[in-house]
């Protein structure tokens, strides 16, 4: 009976270390599982991040060309009214008129006034 029981302890404890064995194999794998998960996810989020920023780069860079054009772009319109208010002031107008179309100031009686 000795013999039986040290065999049968043997069974159990055989049976016990496979089934730690089994549970250590299985803890393992879920362990290097949510390892590779953290890993993947953190990649993940390390990549959003650059994109983002180099999004952010782009845009700026977007930005000061956009700038520097409507700065641009408002120097040359305060120029063009500049010149506007050059080319139709009254004194040009009259001086241009006299010179290149041969027109004199309106004598009395050349003005009807209509009513």
């Amino acid at each position: 009976m000795a013999a039986g029981v040290g065999a049968q302890s043997r069974k159990v404890a055989h049976t016990k270390r496979a089934g730690r064995q089994r549970f250590d194999r299985a803890g393992r794998h879920r362990f290097m599982l949510a390892v590779g998960v953290l890993a993947l996810g953190f990649v993940g989020v390390v990549l959003m991040h650059v994109w983002l920023r180099l999004q952010v780069v782009q845009v700026g860079y977007v930005l000061s060309t956009t700038s520097k054009l409507q700065s641009r772009l408002e120097q040359e319109n305060r120029e063009l009214k500049v010149e506007l208010a050059t080319l139709i002031s009254p004194e040009r107008l009259e001086a241009l008129a006299r010179k290149r179309l041969g027109m004199v100031p309106p004598e009395k009686g050349q003005v009807i006034v209509l009513p």
